[in-house]
């Protein structure tokens, strides 16, 4: 999270999820009149880290649902295990790690459980008991890959989550930060 481009009054949230499972998912359904959202939720975008979408892209700077942009509402508490821009700005916690598509956390969450954000103690919390995070896990099934072969299927099986840079594995000290040659 970046805490300068957050607004100050989300910084200490509880909130009720929505959740999406993919950005295709976010984009069929966010602007949905019957969508049960409101500013006080929390989204969440499941499926952007570095296994899920493959690659990490920067779609993790959801954007509010028309229905909250129309009660001049510019900003929710947004959370994904994908990136967004530099320059993009809002209460998005992001690289959520591990991700959703290998069993993460993340992964477990779902629509109507609560999720507290305190920016100020470092923390975000998904209230859901420990039992029951325990059957979703046991009942989870990791998303079909987004490739059986070549090299997205390679990356998919070697990529690092993103708290290790989403570095492949094999790859890991293994260069040198020297360019010996022009990159232009």
């Amino acid at each position: 999270m970046k805490p300068s481009a957050a607004t100050p009054d989300l910084m200490s949230h509880r909130g009720k999820a929505v959740v999406f499972e993919n950005i295709e998912d976010c984009h069929a359904n966010i602007d949905r009149p019957d969508l049960e959202i409101d500013e006080s939720s929390v989204i969440v975008l499941k499926g952007a880290g570095p296994v899920g979408y493959p690659g990490m892209p920067e779609v993790g700077n959801v954007d509010l649902p028309e229905k909250i942009l129309k009660k001049g509402i510019k900003d929710m508490v947004r959370i994904s295990d994908g990136r967004m821009s530099g320059t993009a700005f809002g209460t998005v916690i992001l690289h959520v790690s591990p991700e959703s598509s290998i069993g993460g956390v993340l992964g477990l969450v779902q629509t109507g459980d609560h999720i507290v954000l305190d920016v100020p103690n470092r923390k975000l919390h998904l209230e859901v008991e420990e039992s029951e995070l325990e059957k979703r896990k046991a009942s989870w099934i990791p998303p079909d890959p987004a490739s059986d072969r070549g090299y997205t299927n390679l990356y998919i099986n070697t990529v690092q989550q993103a708290h290790l840079g989403a570095d492949l594995d094999f790859l890991v000290g293994k260069s040198s930060s020297v360019v010996k040659r022009d990159s232009h």
